[in-house]
């Protein structure tokens, strides 16, 4: 049997995608979010779709409940073979007046949660040469429109969030290639169809992100790709 996926930040986008795409590949899929009664739905209609699937509930911006996490799903599912970190909270949309409570509240998420993760489950990556998929967005490049639309759309939180975790990716990346797991991202420059995010003109299929996710994966080589 192939390691199990743990698929952080699981919804009806890109997280459900990449369920899907590394289900039907043999990987044992844990899916986690906050809400149980979502994911026990998700779980079935994964389960109904062929994919050996399992939920487990908890809040990724508590750093300190991600250890107790990844033992569940390894009781459960067996050893850990990929992590994707899809996670990340609206929060701080104004920096000018958000408490900066919100703003710790977002890296708790997109970086604090991430690291955490990713310790708690590293004995496993490293034994199987696993890897560490990450969901990035475009609000992290520097840019001084995409800063703009930022702060017009008062996302500023999400962009601090997502720049902090691109820096993750890179530095992941460097260290963890000498005990063989890869880590990698997949930025997003636009809206995915379905989402929070698609008013209707979103231009992005998750099941193309999945597939990118599931190329890097493979490819093992590439910190950064992009799908716009």
């Amino acid at each position: 049997m192939k390691p199990a996926i743990v698929i952080c930040g699981h919804g009806p986008g890109i997280a459900d995608a990449v369920a899907r795409r590394f289900g039907r590949e043999g990987h044992p899929v844990a899916i986690v979010a906050r809400s149980a009664e979502r994911l026990s739905k998700a779980a079935e209609e994964l389960s109904r779709a062929g994919i050996k699937a399992q939920a487990f509930p908890c809040d990724l911006g508590d750093p300190e409940a991600l250890p107790a996490l990844m033992s569940a799903v390894r009781s459960a599912m067996g050893p850990i073979g990929i992590l994707h970190w899809n996670a990340y909270v609206m929060s701080a949309g104004d920096l000018t007046t958000a408490p900066v409570a919100e703003l710790r509240s977002v890296l708790d998420v997109t970086v604090h949660g991430l690291v955490a993760a990713v310790q708690a489950a590293l004995p496993d990556l490293a034994a199987s040469t696993g890897a560490v998929l990450v969901t990035g967005g475009g609000f992290a490049l520097y840019d001084a429109n995409i800063d703009a639309m930022a702060v017009q759309w008062r996302t500023m939180g999400v962009a601090i969030g997502k720049a902090a975790q691109r820096k993750t990716v890179g530095l992941l990346h460097q260290r963890l290639a000498s005990e063989g797991v890869y880590v990698g991202e997949v930025v997003v420059l636009g809206a995915v169809k379905g989402t929070a995010f698609d008013g209707g003109q979103a231009t992005i299929d998750a099941s193309t992100v999945a597939d990118r996710f599931w190329e890097i994966c493979q490819n093992r080589s590439e910190v950064s790709v992009s799908v716009a």
